[in-house]
């Protein structure tokens, strides 16, 4: 059996592509051939025609990863035939005709993930409350540096259903970072049973696809020799 050769990264709410970095690297120094989606986050369909567009551009199968909100454009866009796999980086999974904000539903508040909502609908995190939600376990001048990289996100894309859920028909695996301050503990570990993922956890906060890179792919590396 051989093994698949692309994978294609997409990033989750006020993020960009650029925290895939050290993912990116040691991928392509396996060879492997890296696509990464820069999500305009301006709607769940926007973001899911960004990911689509990638996986057109793929010369055969591909695994497709998504970190936070990445998992709910994942799941959408996974339906896509060169999709042949799909890897959960501390991310969201809705099935077919749920939101991503009911997802949430009957778990614990994350008091030190904090978004501030501008009048025009578009989120960020709060500056101060930054590195402890997001990115706790970066230096300061990373957490920073994402911090004043920030991109909002429409907020109503929280309550946008999705149409279609690929992990019923794909394999998918799940990466949870175990000190993760963005979701409830027991939210994300949920979400990744329903799907029925290969779980594996890792101490690291909501950035581990910036903070765990070895980790994170290896997980996409076992994904692409096991997927067909």
């Amino acid at each position: 059996m051989s093994s698949i050769r692309n994978v294609v990264l997409v990033h989750g709410a006020f993020a960009d592509g650029s925290g895939w970095r050290g993912v990116h690297d040691r991928l392509t120094a396996q060879g492997y051939r890296v696509t990464i989606v820069q999500n305009p986050l301006t709607s769940l369909e926007d973001d899911v025609a960004a990911t689509t567009r990638a996986l057109d551009l793929q010369d055969g199968p591909a695994i497709l990863v998504g970190h936070s909100w990445g998992g709910t454009v994942i799941t959408e866009a996974g339906v896509h035939p060169k999709a042949a796999g799909l890897v959960y980086v501390s991310a969201l999974a809705p099935d077919a005709g749920e939101t991503t904000a009911q997802q949430y539903e009957g778990f614990a508040p994350t008091p030190d993930f904090v978004i501030d909502v501008a009048e025009d609908g578009f989120g960020l995190i709060n500056r101060d409350k930054f590195k402890a939600g997001f990115a706790a376990d970066t230096s300061d001048a990373d957490a920073a540096f994402l911090r004043d990289s920030q991109v909002p996100i429409n907020m109503a894309v929280f309550a946008t259903p999705v149409k279609n859920a690929a992990w019923h028909d794909k394999p998918t695996w799940a990466v949870i970072a175990t000190e993760d301050r963005a979701f409830d503990q027991a939210m994300l570990q949920h979400m990744a049973r329903r799907i029925g993922a290969e779980i594996t956890n890792v101490s690291a906060s909501h950035a581990l696809f910036l903070t765990q890179p070895d980790v994170v792919a290896d997980v996409i590396v076992t994904a692409a020799k096991s997927a067909l």
